[in-house]
């Protein structure tokens, strides 16, 4: 993927926001060839960034980041105006964190649209790559009152730790419009790529991506689920999995169990979806129930700790393995692994935490320590906890760590580990669903 930027007919985009979807979408419109300038309120950042330095951890962006400055298609501004007065595609990067009732804050998002809203170029389209609640595109089109300037929606779908294959080898790319004329032009933005391309309406775009999270979000309940089904039945969740994987109507993705979901997309797109619904009166006990049942498994989870080390024991110290909500990030938003913490926590466990992208003690863990030395992490624990599933544990000396332990007990809650070799090491294991 990379070496030369693409040539060809190019467009002049400012991209508003230089987060994780900003970034890597200005990043890879750049390597396609556009000129891209990314904007952000944010100076310190922006200046970060001007010096190379990329503000979270996503394999292979700083390369890329770089080979695009390097070739003049990708530059940074403070100030959204700065970026937009010059474009003419406009792509919205901002974030829309939940409120405690699941509807999104969209006060960064307007901020946006207010800053570039008196420099935007007759003929402009403004293209929401935001996650917003269904109906934004319209109330946007209608607050604009420019009949010259035109919102698309075009949701992301980039997965953290595979991010930029996501945007330059996507499986759609969705356009929302109340003109097709408006999709098409931010179509040809994407020409370089082989993908299905979906003209909708923009209620329809911007409902995709929440309906994508919410789905992926049951599966993997129902995963974990089948998976505690399995460790009362005595079947192994992997062969189930694998059994109704090679189905093409189910599929093999999204199968595994583990201590729950979470990350910055699932919890908050389907809070989002079941406001929604809730909104227009709907009743969607599927979804609701299916966010019920993942702080059930997170309960759970941490009890697999509980049942091995005691919350009488006067023995209580835990190591875990794995901060981030999933492996290939250093994101800690939602995390399932903080989630099992925070209450083992609550009942005065001594928690010491190892993560490869992770080097300081976290705000949302009262008393946790985080180490930078698996081995030191789990010196004289009475547990283990795998929480990640990163690759690099796998290559760790587990005899050694079983015979620094107090007790060898190991909670494996992303099935990381042989369940006979952990046990002919002398481990206690326990894993999810086997």
């Amino acid at each position: 993927m990379q070496g030369e930027v693409l040539e060809g007919t190019m467009a002049k985009i400012a991209v508003i926001g230089a987060g994780y979807v900003g970034l890597t979408t200005g990043a890879c419109l750049a390597y396609l060839g556009h000129d891209v300038v990314i904007a952000d309120n944010n100076d310190d950042r922006v200046e970060s960034l001007k010096a190379g330095v990329i503000p979270f951890f996503e394999p292979g962006l700083d390369e890329l980041v770089s080979d695009v400055v390097k070739s003049k298609k990708l530059s940074f501004v403070s100030g959204a105006s700065n970026a937009s007065k010059n474009a003419e595609f406009h792509f919205l990067c901002l974030p829309t964190p939940a409120r405690t009732d699941g509807s999104s804050d969209l006060s960064y998002f307007e901020e946006g649209i207010n800053e570039i809203l008196s420099v935007l170029q007759p003929n402009s389209i403004v293209i929401n790559k935001s996650t917003v609640p269904l109906g934004t595109a319209k109330r946007l089109q209608g607050t604009l009152e420019r009949t010259d300037v035109h919102i698309v929606s075009n949701p992301e779908f980039l997965s953290e730790g595979n991010a930029i294959r996501d945007f330059l080898e996507p499986s759609r790319i969705v356009l929302g419009a109340n003109s097709r004329e408006h999709s098409e032009r931010v179509a040809k933005l994407y020409s370089k790529l082989n993908a299905p391309i979906l003209m909708s309406s923009w209620e329809s775009a911007e409902l995709i991506k929440h309906t994508a999270n919410a789905f992926l979000a049951m599966k993997l309940t129902f995963v974990n689920e089948i998976a505690t089904l399995c460790e009362l039945t005595g079947a192994n969740i992997k062969d189930v999995t694998v059994g109704i994987g090679y189905d093409p109507r189910i599929g093999s993705d999204y199968m595994n169990a583990g201590p729950g979901w979470g990350g910055s997309c699932f919890p908050k797109d389907s809070t989002s979806l079941a406001q929604l619904a809730r909104s227009f009166g709907f009743d969607f006990t599927l979804l609701e129930h299916t966010i019920d049942l993942n702080q059930k498994h997170l309960d759970r989870t941490a009890q697999k700790v509980q049942r091995l080390v005691p919350t009488d024991s006067p023995h209580k110290k835990v190591a875990a393995w794995g901060l981030t909500f999933k492996a290939g990030t250093d994101d800690l938003r939602y995390s399932p692994a903080v989630e099992v913490l925070k209450r083992l926590e609550a009942d005065d466990y001594e928690i010491l935490a190892f993560d490869p992208t992770v080097k300081q003690n976290l705000t949302q863990l009262a008393s946790a320590v985080v180490t930078d030395d698996p081995y030191e992490c789990v010196n004289g624990a009475d547990a283990l906890i795998v929480l990640t599933e990163w690759k690099d544990f796998k290559l760790l000396d587990m005899k050694a760590v079983a015979k620094s332990m107090r007790n060898a007990n190991l909670i494996d809650t992303r099935n990381v580990f042989n369940r006979v070799e952990m046990e002919e090491i002398g481990f206690t294991y326990i894993g999810m669903g086997i």
